[in-house]
């Protein structure tokens, strides 16, 4: 996929954290890629908003909010407060990261909501529901088990069996249990607000047909057309944390409707503090802005049918493109509180260094949406290997030689290998543009053997006992250096700390692709100091047991 056009606006965004507990590892995966994705783009000179939010209604808020003894207002902000010091721990580079809870959602809930009454696809209808009369509110399928009624497999949820794969309604479970009291729910009638999404299925049809969607994402969509798109129930009762429907007391807008919305609402906020444009401008039909989404596969359908229908029948841009990843297991084995196999970002920032996990994430990440597995011990292999026995070692191997040149690159660069090195950027930009991140780092890894394999041969160790040699040890020393440069600058946007502390020993910050076209010369660099050290035995066991404590 080409990259997005330089004379459109982008605007990228990763799922919104649900704000009832801490950030893990899982949640890093998709930050990771949407984050390295939107550094290539600026890197390229694109402009581009990257915003997200927390996710912050829906009956688990409230529940939680009740559990800790605090209001779900209050519970939200301070879970939204430890994201964005977690995310910001590992570079991600938010331009905002907002609440779904907020004027601005608000807004633009009801107007998404307004503009698709007026078009004709909101109806009410009475629907049955399952009670918790001992909680005092309606349950929604993940707050009741039964028995599936399709194959009787126990202990199901209510809206789709693990073990046949069918889903159903709630209220069609074999002896039903609410998972909050323990107690067996009865059936109530309630007046439910449906966006007719059955009215839009050729609408969705023809946007996935022209949307360049993973071949993997298209064929699962697929299935939700072969019995025909379902009309979508955007309401909950009283009580519940939300927005409350415009003219409907004590009904309130399903968490899901009101979620993707808070996009357009994150980047308001944003441009509200930083412009005089709106994001119902930017957002529009007819801007000349590109969207993009990064979510995981478990809520591809709310991104892929439901989004792009209700955008269309209230005149916003559908989005440009979904990419969709899979899980990030742990070890071989999903990741688990209660199974002891559970890793948060804030017990990761305590033993390591953000970027060793970004450059591996990087190195998983393709746009496959399989799960992806965080393998301690392949995790300090590649780490070590890679980053400094390749990479770091390109540098630190060649700096002293130019020490006794008081720290000048010369004039003198071998162009054959430098060209080579650059001609690469094309090869390397594409793939990351494609999510093909495991294939863009092993093509920066061929460029680090490659640079360690010209010093290898030309051996200025050797030379450098003799004086007459000098000016040859310097050119070698002086291209080595700048070959480092060239890897430093494409894996920038992988590990940025790492390669903010390479372009200090280089005395230089890039900014742009095209400042790499031409070799440094006549330089001075700064004395050369470990740029990243190896992950040791002892901080990869301090990281497996924080991980088996869940």
């Amino acid at each position: 996929m080409p990259l997005p056009e330089k004379n459109n606006r982008v605007i990228v965004t990763s799922a919104l954290p649900y704000a009832n507990g801490d950030l893990h590892i899982g949640h890093l995966l998709e930050h990771v890629q949407t984050d390295i994705w939107v550094r290539l783009l600026r890197t390229n000179n694109i402009t581009c908003h990257y915003v997200c939010a927390s996710d912050a209604h829906g009956t688990p808020i409230m529940l939680r909010a009740k559990e800790l003894g605090t209001e779900p207002e209050k519970m939200v902000e301070e879970f939204r407060s430890s994201h964005i010091k977690d995310l910001q721990s590992f570079n991600i580079s938010h331009d905002n990261f907002y609440t779904t809870h907020s004027d601005e959602n608000k807004y633009f809930s009801e107007l998404i909501y307004k503009k698709a009454k007026e078009s004709g696809f909101i109806e009410s209808r009475q629907i049955e529901q399952l009670f918790d009369e001992s909680a005092g509110l309606f349950l929604s399928d993940r707050y009741v088990k039964g028995t599936c009624p399709k194959c009787s497999a126990e202990d199901q949820y209510g809206d789709n069996c693990e073990i046949c794969g069918a889903k159903y309604e709630a209220a069609e479970l074999g002896d039903p249990v609410s998972t909050i009291s323990g107690q067996k729910p009865v059936v109530r009638s309630s007046e439910h607000v449906f966006f007719e999404l059955s009215k839009l299925e050729s609408n969705v049809a023809a946007w996935m047909k022209s949307t360049p969607l993973q071949e993997a994402v298209k064929n699962k969509l697929e299935e939700w057309f072969q019995q025909g798109l379902r009309d979508w129930d955007i309401s909950r009762d009283s009580p519940y944390f939300g927005f409350e429907i415009p003219d409907m007391p004590d009904k309130y807008f399903y968490v899901w409707l009101d979620a993707p919305i808070g996009y357009i609402a994150s980047l308001e906020n944003y441009l509200n503090s930083e412009t005089k444009e709106t994001a119902e401008d930017i957002w529009s039909e007819s801007a000349n802005t590109e969207i993009y989404h990064f979510i995981g596969k478990d809520i591809m359908n709310f991104h892929a049918l439901f989004w792009p229908a209700l955008l269309e029948t209230s005149k916003f841009k559908k989005p440009s493109n979904v990419f969709v990843h899979g899980f990030l297991g742990l070890n071989g084995a999903k990741m688990s509180k209660s199974k002891g196999n559970f890793l948060s970002m804030r017990d990761y920032l305590d033993i390591l260094d953000a970027d060793y996990i970004r450059y591996y994430l990087a190195s998983k990440l393709s746009p496959s949406i399989d799960d992806i597995d965080l393998n301690y011990e392949d995790f300090q292999q590649k780490v070590n290997s890679d980053l400094v026995g390749k990479f770091v070692n390109i540098a630190s191997r060649s700096a002293g030689f130019l020490k006794k040149n008081d720290n000048q690159i010369g004039n003198d660069i071998d162009l054959e290998i430098y060209k080579k090195f650059i001609s690469s950027k094309d090869k390397i930009t594409n793939l990351f543009a494609d999510l093909e991140y495991s294939k863009a780092i092993k093509e920066i890894m061929k460029l680090a053997d490659s640079a360690n394999a010209y010093v290898d041969e030309n051996k200025p160790w050797i030379l450098a006992k003799d004086d007459k040699n000098k000016e040859e040890v310097i050119k070698i020393s002086s291209t080595t250096i700048n070959l480092f440069r060239v890897i430093n600058f494409y894996l920038k946007i992988v590990i940025p700390d790492t390669c903010s502390k390479g372009e200090s020993f280089l005395n230089e910050s890039i900014n742009s692709i095209n400042d790499i076209d031409a070799p440094l010369t006549n330089h001075k660099i700064n004395s050369f100091s470990p740029i990243l050290n190896r992950l040791e035995d002892e901080n990869l066991e301090a990281l497996i047991k924080r991980g088996s404590n869940g």
